[in-house]
């Protein structure tokens, strides 16, 4: 026989093996979505079945939420149906279930949640009544309810204390775990009635004398109370289980065919919860314009809301039961509650403008959980016999229908004067000593300021003027001292001029170059001298040592010419660092040398200034010459790469100034980029920006990295690297406008990576690239725009796809007050990247109210009239018209797109 409510076979279900069954779905009832036109839906009004209420306040659609439990194969369910397959199937993960017919024929329907045989009692509650509970704590009503036929687990469902395994706590108890977890007890209070309806009659679980209380409907709001029951305030876990287990003490059962524990009655559980919370409400100005101390932001409010957890007897065929006599008519009482509460729901569900609350005393009770203002939850707990087919239908069918009801949630709460009084006195006397005492210091401290204000005039004045007459004596000589210096520059610029004038480009029949050659050709000669005074060397230390083995003599000579020949590496790599030094001075000269010639033979008059001066800058310009590729490429073959990136490292400033150069320009071109990567290029030119403060050196850095960052294998080694970071603090301290126009332009190619959007907004880079628009320069300003358009357009991609949810990382770190100012910006570079940033940040309607509130409607508006591209135009013209919110807002300012 089955044990109370089907408690037992829960527990012995878990040890079996469920068999999923292949079965022909013939039709098929989807779960009404809410809202929809294809539902009917009753929303709360006079003659509805929850007409309950506050008067006056809006509600918040809540549809009655529907969740179905099948209990296990009980032991005789076990032993008679072997040879039968179950009569459902359910399908948790498409939150279905198939009810069979036959072998070859079955319905399908839908609902909130599909709890298997195996669900424990932690996840039933987390998806049944946690909501409910969270919604009673913000101050609505709430219920939860258990429908099915008798001996499905409804009892186990909602009221199993959990007393010999705690995981089998049922609803009832987790419930007040929660809630007693979530407010104050200084604050809050909790009061609780145990009820049960028999025979049409309400009695108290916690006092069996009181055995038929009346009820009162408040004629205004339509709220239903039992004023005569037992009210027990609660304070911790333990009195609310004694409390239960009273109760469960108390509730009438019986022994039928179907359950040795049928219950005889409904059980209703009050949880009465009052919260004191602070509310707003607008400040009172006084005459004067200015704010009353003693106004406030916060109002004092006692919010009151219950929770009604409701376990229904359940329904039962009489030739199935096995009821006789009195079991008879209390049968016949419980399906005719069940009964009277289906019609409601049927009449709420299509919508009649009729329904039948009167019927029972159970649909009174509970009128304002369907159609009212409770948020209302359902679990409905069915068998699989295939025995109980017919009585599994009509739960489903019952619990369909209840799926179509809609609420109008509302928070009930009140103002508190006694507590706001209470509150402004205390305050109001902290006020007035506060004020006296402030009042005392403020004398004081005004005495003492004006003193010591005195007193430092004085010295400030002597001091500024003794500064001001050092500062006047020192201009007066460095002002002397650069006049003397410009004038011998002048003449030795002008005999210069006159010399390579006179030699049509050529200085006394030598190329510019020339010397540089002489150079480079006596430091060859220096350095194959030490290569072979290096060979004489080592084969003296090895004769030496053939001779310490023979003599075991020489320590000293072994010494000195160990300290010779350091010497010597060092020298010769001295020597080797200014061979690649002289070779690039070498390339950039004679490029020199080939403008200052054509510039000659155009005639241009001499001025006075050095034509070599207009090669200055050769490695800062933005556009490198085919001729300064050659040149590059040459020294990259010639010298080699690690070379170069070796004098990254080189102690002299001048040396690693143009190594530094060098490879920048090398990783502009693409087919270096991967062998500068690969050579430890990219850590190299990262720890340039980490150890050093040098302007040039970070602003070319900055430069090399940013071109590295056109590649995407590249990218994600630069964040690895801590790139992003290194870039962030340059950003911060740089001042200088190249400067930050390299670091943004790396950012900005970083940011139209779609893997990097959250480590990059989380390592400060989306804060690092909003902070160079101090700068204001508008090449600075373009390459921001272009990092915003190309984080704008990731997000976009990474939300369609369903990677990303909520608002947009731009949003909330403050990007779209500049956004906005900058959509209409002169400079076209900048305009078109925000025009797309806004477009993209406008595709998600999470965006749309942050959009609205911070002006980039109006933008958008313009957009998509004035926009000089098409496709932008066309874009921001789709936006508008696809987003609910944006078409609300535009229809309540009367703008037409």
């Amino acid at each position: 026989m089955a044990s109370r409510n089907g408690a037992a076979s829960y527990k012995a279900g878990l040890k079996l093996d469920h068999r999923p069954l292949n079965s022909k779905s013939s039709s098929f009832k989807s779960r009404p979505p809410p809202n929809s036109a294809g539902s009917s839906v009753r929303r709360s009004s006079p003659a509805s079945f929850g007409s309950g209420g506050i008067k006056g306040d809006d509600g918040v659609p809540g549809r009655v939420r529907v969740a179905i439990r099948l209990r296990p194969r009980n032991a005789e369910e076990l032993a008679a149906d072997a040879d039968f397959a179950d009569c459902v199937e359910l399908q948790p993960e498409l939150k279905r279930l198939k009810l069979r017919k036959n072998n070859w024929d079955s319905d399908t329907y839908e609902f909130d949640e599909v709890l298997t045989e195996f669900a424990s009692q932690k996840r039933v509650y987390e998806v049944v009544a946690k909501p409910v509970v969270e919604s009673v704590l913000d101050g609505y009503n709430g219920t939860v309810m258990a429908y099915g036929q008798t001996g499905t687990g409804k009892t186990f469902t909602l009221g199993r204390l959990g007393e010999e395994d705690t995981s089998d706590r049922g609803i009832m108890v987790r419930s007040m775990e929660d809630i007693l977890a979530s407010i104050s007890p200084d604050t809050d209070s909790i009061s609780v009635s145990y009820l049960q309806l028999y025979m049409e009659t309400i009695q108290d679980l916690l006092d069996p004398s009181n055995d038929n209380i009346p009820f009162v409907e408040d004629p205004r709001t339509g709220d239903v109370s039992v004023p005569g029951a037992t009210l027990v305030e609660i304070r911790d876990q333990q009195t609310f289980l004694e409390l239960l287990r009273v109760g469960e003490t108390h509730r009438i059962a019986a022994n039928t065919k179907l359950n040795t524990e049928s219950s005889r009655s409904h059980a209703i559980l009050m949880v009465h919860v009052k919260r004191s919370v602070m509310g707003r409400e607008d400040n009172h100005s006084v005459d004067n314009g200015e704010l009353s101390c003693l106004s406030k932001s916060f109002k004092p409010l006692l919010r009151k809301s219950k929770l009604v957890v409701v376990d229904l007897a359940g329904s039962e065929r009489i030739h199935k039961s096995g009821s006789e006599g009195h079991m008879l008519e209390e049968a016949k009482s419980i399906n005719l509650s069940l009964s009277a509460l289906g019609k409601c729901i049927n009449a709420l569900a299509e919508n009649s403008a009729h329904v039948p609350v009167r019927d029972s005393k159970l649909t009174r009770l509970l009128r304002d959980s369907f159609g009212g203002s409770a948020r209302t939850s359902l679990i409905i707990t069915v068998g699989p016999s295939p025995r109980h087919r017919g009585e599994t239908t009509s739960t489903i069918l019952f619990g369909q229908r209840a799926m179509k009801v809609e609420n109008m949630l509302k928070i009930k709460e009140e103002f508190d004067y006694k507590s706001l009084s209470r509150r402004l006195e205390i305050e109001l006397d902290k006020h007035i000593v506060e004020n006296e005492r402030r009042q005392k210091y403020f004398e004081d401290e005004i005495e003492r300021i004006h003193l010591e204000a005195q007193n430092r005039i004085g010295e400030v004045e002597r001091k500024f003027a003794d500064a001001l007459e050092k500062e006047r004596l020192k201009s007066q000589m460095d002002y002397m001292e650069t006049v003397k210096k410009l004038e011998e520059k002048l003449v030795l610029n002008q005999d210069k001029d006159e010399r390579c004038g006179s030699g049509g480009g050529k200085c006394n029949g030598e190329e510019p170059g020339n010397s540089t050659s002489d150079d480079i050709a006596e430091v060859r000669k220096l350095l194959n001298k030490e290569i072979n005074l290096r060979k004489v060397a080592e084969e003296n230390v090895e004769n030496l040592k053939s001779q310490i083995g023979s003599e075991g003599g020489g320590d000293i000579e072994m010494l000195k010419l160990r300290k010779s020949l350091e010497e010597e590496v060092h020298q010769k790599k001295k020597l080797e660092e200014e061979v690649i030094v002289l070779r690039s001075q070498l390339m950039q000269l004679s490029f020199e040398a080939d403008q200052m010639r054509k510039c000659l033979e155009r005639g241009v008059p001499r001025n006075g200034v050095d034509p070599l001066t207009s090669a200055v800058g050769h490695f800062q310009s933005k556009d490198i010459q085919n001729g300064d590729k050659a040149s590059y490429s040459n020294l990259f073959e010639q010298v080699g790469l690690q070379k170069i990136l070796s004098l990254l490292e080189s102690e002299d400033v001048s040396v690693r100034i143009h190594a530094v150069k060098v490879v920048a320009n090398l990783a502009a071109e693409e087919a270096n980029q991967k062998r500068i990567v690969e050579a430890g290029g990219l850590t190299s030119l990262l720890m340039l920006l980490r150890t050093y403060e040098d302007e040039t050196i970070r602003r070319v850095a900055a430069g090399a990295i940013a071109n590295l960052a056109m590649n995407e294998a590249n990218q994600e080694l630069i964040m690895d690297q801590g790139g992003i970071s290194l870039l962030s603090i340059t950003a911060a301290d740089a001042d200088d406008p190249q400067t930050l126009r390299m670091v943004a332009g790396a950012i900005a190619n970083l940011c139209g990576n779609d893997k990097l959007q959250t480590t990059l907004r989380t390592e400060g880079g989306i804060k690092a690239l909003l902070g160079i628009v101090r700068c204001g320069h508008p090449d600075v300003l373009s390459q921001v725009a272009r990092g915003v358009a190309n984080f704008a357009k990731c997000e976009s991609r990474a939300s369609t796809h369903g990677l990303k949810a909520g608002r947009s990382f731009l949003i909330e770190d403050g990007a779209l007050p500049w956004i906005v100012q900058n959509a209409n910006n002169e400079a076209a570079p900048i305009r078109r990247h925000i025009e797309l940033a806004l477009c993209h940040l406008a595709q998600h309607e999470v965006n749309a109210k942050d959009m609205i509130s911070g002006g980039a409607l109006w933008e958008l508006v313009r957009i998509s009239r004035d926009c000089s591209r098409e496709d932008i135009r066309t874009l921001a013209r789709r936006i508008l018209h696809s987003s609910p919110t944006f078409r609300s807002e535009m229809r309540r300012l009367r703008i037409e797109c």
